[in-house]
């Protein structure tokens, strides 16, 4: 038996594959201004941190700072409206989060994604699959500031002894360190496998397989 009561999720490279919808957004937008757009691995190279910081990092070097802004309002206004053409939950995972719910393990999902994206990504894709679904707002600041986590604890009604984070990025890890808890890397998103391994050596001192899985159905087994 278990003896976490709730898994934390993140989404993007996740729960959801996301990418080709960021980047269309934010091709989208960097049409409309006349720059030139990037590939989709371009992109992925650079999501994992917010979308303020994803537009940082997509315009070109010297982008006066108000462009800077309108342009973050446009691929706010353009992704909130397109964030389903493609993207789609990763293979397992419905069936994943099912299987946690059968157990009666409590789940929340934490990203760094706006917040009304968030939610309007969970309910469709995830429904009561998922109890709580919180993103970057006003009053919750990314991660990897462990307030987000410690909001969603409590909302579930667990410690952070007994609940367990799951995500695919260095962010992930160093959020979940933060805020107290035992993490797993994912290696089937964003990140590579090579890659994550080497940022829990750096961040926990240890790399431990079996907190690094590279299927759904491989959390069961992490989380005994």
């Amino acid at each position: 038996m278990s003896k976490y009561r709730a898994v934390i999720f993140d989404l993007d490279g996740t729960l959801l594959n996301t990418i080709d919808d960021l980047a269309a957004g934010v091709n989208h937008v960097l049409a409309l201004h006349g720059y030139p757009v990037h590939s989709v691995p371009e992109v992925q190279s650079m999501v994992g941190n917010g979308v303020a910081r994803l537009m940082a990092l997509a315009v070109p070097e010297g982008t006066a700072a108000e462009e800077q802004s309108a342009m973050l309002a446009e691929f706010r206004e353009y992704y909130f409206s397109h964030s389903e053409v493609y993207t789609k939950p990763y293979d397992g995972i419905e069936e994943l989060l099912a299987g946690l719910q059968s157990r009666g393990i409590k789940t929340a999902v934490t990203s760094n994604k706006f917040d009304a994206a968030v939610k309007k990504l969970c309910d469709k894709y995830f429904g009561s699959l998922i109890t709580v679904a919180i993103g970057e707002s006003a009053d919750t600041p990314k991660k990897p500031d462990p307030k987000m986590v410690e909001k969603a604890l409590a909302l579930l009604g667990v410690g952070a002894d007994e609940a367990l984070y799951v995500g695919d990025s260095e962010v992930d890890i160093v959020t979940a360190k933060n805020a107290g808890l035992a993490s797993v890397s994912c290696t089937w998103g964003f990140k590579s496998r090579e890659f994550l391994i080497s940022e829990r050596k750096k961040v926990l001192g240890n790399a431990d397989p079996r907190m690094m899985i590279d299927e759904p159905s491989e959390l069961f087994s992490a989380m005994e």
